[in-house]
């Protein structure tokens, strides 16, 4: 195995988190990036959008991988470029991808088809100067199930464990931000099932800034604490997902995948029904969790607007087991026949796709006060 000294507890003073400040523009053919973003220091931003919308050019950007004309990355108190936006900045500033102390994960894992697992995780830490070294890759490999895996060659691996390689790999460098690059895109539902618990645990375990470049909603959903929705080299939107999820003027809010995610904490677990009550600003909400999750654990849950319905007063004998008050904030019209409908529940924004035949009998308007319905099994944990 590896052996590495326990990272020192920072100082109160370097646990200051600064912002990632980027700044590009750059024109390739047809095409122009313009983007200008203060991201979180911490926690996992998405990049999130259409094939073609410059996300992938963003982050390669961020790496160096692409040097934009004009740029300006600042990444934990380090500038990484300085090109041409203002020159009484200072001078010019470039440092290439091996000098920034990042860890790139691609869409194709990239692994070392001639070395063992462990051969590969090796390059990694030996990217890194021992005196730099903040990671324990003991944790890492076990907190990504790889340990098993150790003595393997790349080509015995699935498509998921490869790709859990490949984190391990980009994490060995201690790096101080960790890009990844739709690094599920390549795997089946079935392997994309098995990765994405890895990389909430990660999410959880590890103090590090994570960009992720993604256009599934599902993983967005779970993973991103900060969204940025970008379309043809601009960004649209950007900020807390749960936030942004919620907006009707967005096309997140639109069509059969539209949903709100729900930040939480666990009270409560039934093993016998297999039902876990989650509480959240709201009140509470009960799904089914067939493994029992560990009490005050902070879980998000993805409630897919399609799945909520709405009635004037609470029903009884029913099989739904979540009934929320709320009120009716904003409405919008999202296909022929069908509505959008956007609720507060305290200090939580919820959505509803209705029919217009039952936004017209309920006379649904903003302000009214309604009873949003949720089924257990509804709800995505």
């Amino acid at each position: 195995m590896f052996s590495l000294p326990c990272a020192t507890q920072p100082s109160a003073a370097a646990a200051a988190v600064q912002p990632i400040e980027v700044r590009l523009q750059l024109q390739r053919g047809g095409f122009a990036l313009d983007v200008d973003l203060q991201l979180p220091g911490r926690g996992t931003t998405a990049l999130f959008g259409p094939s073609g919308c410059g996300k992938t050019t963003c982050l390669r950007a961020v790496a160096g991988l692409e040097r934009a004309p004009l740029g300006h990355v600042h990444v934990n108190g380090e500038t990484w470029q300085r090109d041409g936006f203002n020159k009484s900045e200072g001078p010019a500033v470039w440092r290439p991808p091996h000098e920034r102390a990042l860890g790139y994960v691609f869409q194709d894992s990239q692994l070392f088809e001639h070395l063992d697992v462990r051969g590969n995780i090796a390059y990694g830490l030996r990217r890194t100067p021992s005196d730099r070294r903040s990671v324990v890759v003991e944790q890492v490999i076990d907190l990504l199930g790889i340990g098993p895996l150790l003595d393997r060659r790349p080509a015995t691996l699935s498509g998921g464990e490869r790709q859990r390689v490949a984190i391990a790999r980009a994490l060995a460098t201690s790096p101080r931000l960790l890009l990844m690059d739709e690094p599920l895109a390549a795997l089946d539902a079935q392997r994309k099932a098995e990765v994405l618990p890895y990389l909430e645990q990660l999410q959880r375990t590890l103090d590090i800034a994570i960009i992720y470049v993604s256009h599934a909603v599902d993983e967005v959903t779970r993973l991103a604490d900060y969204l940025v929705l970008m379309n043809t080299g601009s960004v649209k939107a950007c900020g807390p997902t749960d936030a942004l999820m919620a907006r009707l003027d967005l096309p997140l809010s639109q069509g059969d995948n539209a949903a709100t995610v729900i930040t939480g904490s666990v009270l409560h677990h039934d093993a016998m029904d297999h039902i876990t009550t989650v509480g959240f600003s709201g009140g509470q909400l009960l799904l089914v969790s067939p493994a029992p999750p560990a009490l005050d654990q902070c879980v998000k849950l993805r409630v897919p607007a399609r799945d909520v319905s709405l009635a004037l007063s609470p029903l009884q004998a029913t099989s739904i087991l979540n009934v929320l008050p709320a009120t009716v904030v904003d409405m919008r019209e999202d296909s022929p026949g069908q509505w959008m409908v956007a609720l507060q529940a305290a200090d939580t924004r919820l959505l509803a796709r209705v029919t217009q035949r039952s936004a017209q009998a309920l006379q649904l308007r903003p302000g009214l006060s309604v009873f949003a319905q949720v089924k257990g099994i509804a709800i995505v944990n």
